[in-house]
C-alpha cells in the first residue's frame, strides 16, 4: 500500500523527534510492504521566518491532498513579540479548522516500565493506567467570538464559549465509539452548574448515550474531574469534554503518567483523515542537544497507522518496539531515574527502529 504523509517538523525539538518517527515508519514500510512518501511543509515559527505567516496556504493545500499529517511542535520564545493572531501556535488552530479536525484523542498510558516516574502513590496506579481524553477541537472558547471593548473600568477583553448541538453530538459519538472498543465507560466533563453551554453539552451527551445502552455514562464538573484524576485515576476509561477543558485535563492526565514526553495524540476529521502529534511542546531549551524524547512522536505515528490507515498490526509493532526498548532499560532524560542510563534522541530512535519486528 502507498500512503502520502504531509510532514510538519515545526520548531524547537520538533525536527529532531519527527526525524526519528520517520525512521520507524520507514522500517515498518520495509517489513510490511508499504510505501510511505513524505512531503515536508512549513507551519509555526519556522514558517513565519520563511514566509512571514505561521500557516502558508501551500501547507494547507498539501495537507488536504495527503492521507494524514505528522506534526512535531510549534512555537518558542523567539516569536514571543509576534501579535497574538499571528503567533506560531495559531498555526495549530488554523490546521484544525481548515482540515476539519474536530476530535482530539489523547491517550494517557502509564507504561509498567515507568511506574516509578508516576508522582502518585503506587497503589493508585497499581496494574497500570490507560485512559483516553476525547477533546472537542474546533469549537468552544478557542474559536468563539473575541475582542476588546471599553467599559467604565477601562479596556476589557472577552472570549465567547459557544457550542451547537451538532458539534457536541459528533464528539460524543466519537467518545462512545471509543469506549465500545475499550472499557465501556464514558465520563463527560462540563461546568453545567454555571455555564449555559455546558448545560447544552450535558443534555446532548445524555441523548447520544441512549444509542449506546451497553456504555456506562457519568457526568463530572470540571473541577471535580481535575481532582479525581489525581485522587483515583483508574476510575476513568474515556473522558469526553470541551476544547478548553480537554486542553487542561489532558495535560494533567499526562503528568499522572510521569512524563508528557511519552504521550501521543490524534486529531481526526470525518472519515479516516487525521493529524498526529506528540502532546509535548517545542521545548526550545533543549533543542539541538540530542536530549529530546522521541517516543511520543513515534507513538503518534503508530496512532496514524491505526486510525487513518487501518494498519493495526503495524501500529502494534511500533508500540511493542517502544515497550521493548523501555524494558531493556533505555531512558531519555525526562524519564531517567537516578543511576539509569540516559539515551539521546538519535540513539533512542535507532533502538526503537531496530526493535520493530
Amino acid at each position: 500500500m502507498d500512503y502520502k504523509i504531509a510532514v510538519i517538523r515545526g520548531d524547537g525539538i520538533g525536527p529532531e523527534v519527527i526525524d526519528q518517527a520517520v525512521k520507524v515508519l520507514d522500517k515498518v514500510g520495509e517489513k510490511y510492504g508499504h510505501n510511505f512518501s513524505y512531503e515536508y511543509m512549513l507551519a509555526g515559527g519556522c514558517a513565519i521566518d520563511e514566509t512571514g505567516g505561521c500557516l502558508p496556504q501551500e501547507t494547507i493545500d498539501v495537507c488536504r491532498a495527503s492521507d494524514a499529517v505528522l506534526l512535531g511542535a510549534v512555537g518558542g520564545p523567539k516569536w514571543d513579540d509576534v501579535p497574538g493572531d499571528e503567533r506560531p501556535e495559531r498555526a495549530l488552530l488554523g490546521l484544525r479548522k481548515e482540515l476539519g479536525l474536530f476530535a482530539n484523542l489523547r491517550p494517557a498510558m502509564l507504561f509498567e516500565e515507568l511506574a516509578d516516574a508516576c508522582p502518585l502513590k503506587p497503589e493508585l496506579v497499581a496494574g497500570g493506567l490507560d485512559l483516553l481524553v476525547v477533546r472537542e477541537l474546533t469549537g468552544g472558547i478557542y474559536f468563539g467570538e473575541k475582542g476588546f471593548k471599553d467599559t467604565d473600568m477601562g479596556k476589557a477583553a472577552y472570549d465567547i464559549e459557544q457550542y451547537s448541538e451538532g458539534e457536541v453530538r459528533r464528539i460524543a459519538e466519537v467518545a462512545f465509539d471509543m469506549a465500545s472498543k475499550r472499557g465501556g465507560k464514558v465520563t463527560s466533563v462540563d461546568k453545567a452548574n454555571v455555564l449555559e453551554s455546558s448545560r447544552l453539552w450535558r443534555r446532548v451527551v445524555t441523548e447520544v448515550s441512549e444509542a449506546y445502552p451497553d456504555i456506562e455514562l457519568n457526568h463530572y464538573y470540571v473541577d471535580n474531574a481535575a481532582m479525581q484524576l489525581v485522587r483515583e485515576p483508574k476510575q476513568f476509561d474515556v473522558i469526553v469534554t470541551s476544547n478548553i477543558f480537554g486542553d487542561i485535563l489532558s495535560d494533567e492526565a499526562s503528568q499522572v503518567t510521569g512524563s508528557i514526553g511519552m504521550l501521543p495524540s490524534a486529531s481526526l476529521a470525518v472519515g479516516n483523515f487525521g493529524m498526529y502529534e506528540p502532546v509535548h511542546g517545542s521545548a526550545p531549551d533543549i533543542a539541538g542537544q540530542d536530549r529530546a524524547n522521541p517516543m511520543a512522536t513515534i507513538l503518534s505515528a503508530a496512532m496514524m497507522l491505526r486510525y487513518s490507515f487501518g494498519l493495526a498490526e503495524e501500529a502494534d509493532a511500533i508500540e511493542g518496539a517502544v515497550k521493548k526498548v523501555l524494558a531493556d532499560g533505555y531512558r531519555s532524560t525526562d524519564i531517567a531515574g537516578p543511576g539509569e542510563k540516559v539515551t539521546g534522541t538519535e540513539e533512542m530512535g535507532r533502538l526503537i527502529t531496530e526493535a520493530v519486528i
